[in-house]
């Protein structure tokens, strides 16, 4: 029975051991674009600054990011109460190795008519499962040559549903 009870711990040992090498090996530390890769969804709340006054504004969406930076997107916004179905293309997104990262959308109505664009400043966390970020601009897309520049206090919060490899990306 005491034999029993050795080979028991020393299965468990050898258990944890090899799970904690294995958690190590998926995560070094540092980030990459492929670390932001995967499906994600999100919340972002806040206030845009208008002429008229402050307006309240929050988002629940799902976005697709790949290794290249780049990212398309589907969500429901709501600015001022006024509720829509938005589209998104992102482009540029850099993951830096410290896990901060910075990244550019472009969100579009049903039609396909450009909105407005925002650019963000995040830090990814929990070993890349979540990313935390503020807006740093907004600008509609009115017709002028450089479109409105709204201010902003706005924040994301965001959680990978699934990872690349578990969609078969290779």
């Amino acid at each position: 029975m005491q034999q029993n009870n050795v080979r028991r711990v020393f299965f468990l040992a050898t258990l944890l051991l090899s799970m904690a090498a294995v958690a190590s090996a998926q995560y070094d530390g540092t980030c990459s674009n492929a670390t932001m890769s995967g499906v994600w969804g999100y919340t972002i709340t806040g206030t845009l600054i208008t002429p008229t006054g402050p307006v309240p504004f929050g988002v629940i969406g799902r976005s697709i990011n790949n290794i290249d930076g780049t990212s398309s997107a589907t969500q429901t916004s709501s600015t001022g109460g006024q509720v829509s179905l938005d589209t998104l293309k992102g482009n540029g997104g850099v993951v830096n190795p410290d896990c901060t990262t910075t990244f550019s959308v472009s969100v579009y109505d049903k039609s396909g008519t450009l909105l407005r664009t925002a650019n963000w400043s995040g830090v990814l966390v929990d070993n890349g499962k979540e990313l935390r970020a503020i807006m740093t601009s907004l600008v509609l897309a009115n017709g002028t040559p450089n479109g409105m520049s709204i201010p902003a206090i706005v924040t994301m919060n965001a959680r990978k549903l699934f990872p690349p490899d578990m969609l078969g990306w290779q």
